[in-house]
């Protein structure tokens, strides 16, 4: 026998924070939640951990200081050195003012691109893949909770979310899901 889920589906933003508030009260397994647009807070009322790719972008740019760094050394100083303005190219310390404004596009260049392909990676996002969306109105104006119900009584939990606003209820086999 498949597992099973509940697909609630919601119409309004309001009604669905307060539906995953109780629904996590109750201490059912929300498995996912399909929304048209980022709900603020929603990430927090499910209970999910902080994400840690702010650490992630930090240690891009430091990346990207690094190589800039190393790359006008080499390139501005060791192997084509060149008097620019009548400044001497004597040493990477003394010419660094004017390096500055590289040093800072190459950090925020880095960090910017590994950042977003960090987050493509860790959301397993890449081209052609079919998309996991189990009911396309959550493109546009509704939003689907998705509960495993456990060995909970499946008339009970239908009609707890009922109670909590849900529009529209359906039991659903995970292999058929996706």
């Amino acid at each position: 026998m498949a597992s099973k889920v509940i697909h609630a589906i919601y119409n309004d933003d309001d009604i669905l924070m307060n539906a995953v508030k109780a629904v996590r009260n109750e201490h059912y397994h929300i498995e996912e939640i399909y929304t048209p647009f980022p709900v603020h807070g929603l990430d927090k009322a499910m209970g999910l951990a902080d994400t840690r790719i702010a650490i992630t972008s930090f240690m891009y740019g430091l990346l990207g200081l690094a190589v800039s760094i190393t790359m006008m050394n080499y390139i501005m100083i060791t192997d084509w050195p060149q008097d620019i303005g009548g400044k001497p190219s004597f040493s990477y310390i003394e010419n660094m003012p004017a390096f500055v404004p590289i040093m800072f596009e190459m950090t925020v260049f880095f960090a910017a691109h590994l950042m977003v392909i960090t987050f493509y990676m860790r959301s397993k996002l890449w081209p052609f893949k079919k998309a996991e969306n189990p009911d396309v109105r959550t493109t546009d104006d509704h939003f689907l909770m998705a509960i495993d119900p456990g060995q909970q009584d499946l008339e009970r939990v239908s009609q707890f979310l009922s109670d909590t606003g849900a529009i529209e209820i359906s039991l659903i086999d995970k292999d058929d899901d996706h």
